[in-house]
């Protein structure tokens, strides 16, 4: 079973990866356009390559919990902000390829907080949620659906094992926008802490990229990262973010209520995609 997703999902993967960061619409069978999930997002959410692994984005990982006939194409950055991703012509090479009825999902926050950062720095009242504008009036524009993602929470534990939010007020700013606009949110800030907190700070360990010296050729020194998902932890957020996201097409409610995937059902490209 899972080596026969596997192979639909690198099938699925092929036309979304190879054509995503150019960035070109998905081809349509039969003149008719099948619904297509975007992702504008940072590093959490990007695809990492097969010299990352066990490295994963929730981005990645989506298709996991969506039907094989859905392409996903991931356009996260790594280290983009909501300005940062629109500065650099980003959010152009979407808005150019997306179409009537696709659905585009934008999750910043990690790198809007950067406030020595000038190329990445928003106010979260005020510069934040004015990036964050121009990606739901240009896909409207377009005809498609944007939905708000809230930025994943980090790792963050006291000495005493307590969790503790780390995003500021990035998220209500999020919140306040996707009320005034009438978005769909996705409230990934809050779903992951509660996942965090069921956890505790030893289990979360398996979901973030923490690994010990010698157990992965690509990180042999060992790493201890608690911002970025290893294969496991990305594709429990990407359950979080399709669960939650009742207007994401081709959700797989199956897929949803299965636990144990294993990590190799993700599929890693030679290079990373929105990099190369």
């Amino acid at each position: 079973m899972a080596t026969d997703r596997r192979t639909l999902l690198r099938a699925t993967l092929g036309g979304a990866v190879a054509g995503a960061f150019g960035i070109a619409a998905p081809s349509a069978a039969h003149g008719r356009h099948t619904p297509t999930v975007y992702v504008a997002g940072d590093s959490t959410a990007a695809t990492y390559a097969v010299a990352d692994i066990p490295r994963a984005g929730w981005g990645q990982a989506l298709p996991v919990f969506l039907h094989p006939d859905v392409p996903v194409v991931n356009g996260a950055l790594s280290g983009a902000s909501s300005k940062s991703f629109y500065d650099l012509g980003r959010l152009g090479l979407i808005l150019d390829a997306i179409r009537p009825g696709d659905t585009f999902l934008i999750s910043f926050g990690h790198n809007d907080e950067k406030s020595a950062d000038p190329a990445r720095y928003t106010e979260p009242w005020t510069t934040f949620q004015e990036y964050l504008s121009l990606y739901l009036d240009g896909a409207r524009d377009r005809g498609a659906h944007p939905v708000l993602v809230t930025p994943v929470e980090r790792r963050r534990f006291t000495a005493d094992g307590v969790p503790y939010l780390s995003h500021g007020e990035y998220p209500d700013a999020m919140r306040a926008l996707a009320d005034a606009t009438d978005t769909p949110l996705i409230d990934l800030t809050a779903l992951s802490f509660a996942l965090w907190s069921e956890l505790g700070p030893d289990a979360t360990e398996d979901y973030f990229l923490w690994l010990d010296a010698g157990e992965s050729v690509n990180y042999p020194d060992g790493v201890s990262d608690n911002t970025h998902f290893q294969a496991h932890g990305a594709i429990e957020v990407a359950r979080l973010v399709v669960a939650n996201g009742h207007t994401i097409p081709g959700r797989d409610q199956r897929a949803l209520c299965r636990d144990g995937f294993p990590d190799d059902i993700l599929v890693w490209p030679e290079t990373r995609p929105a990099e190369s």
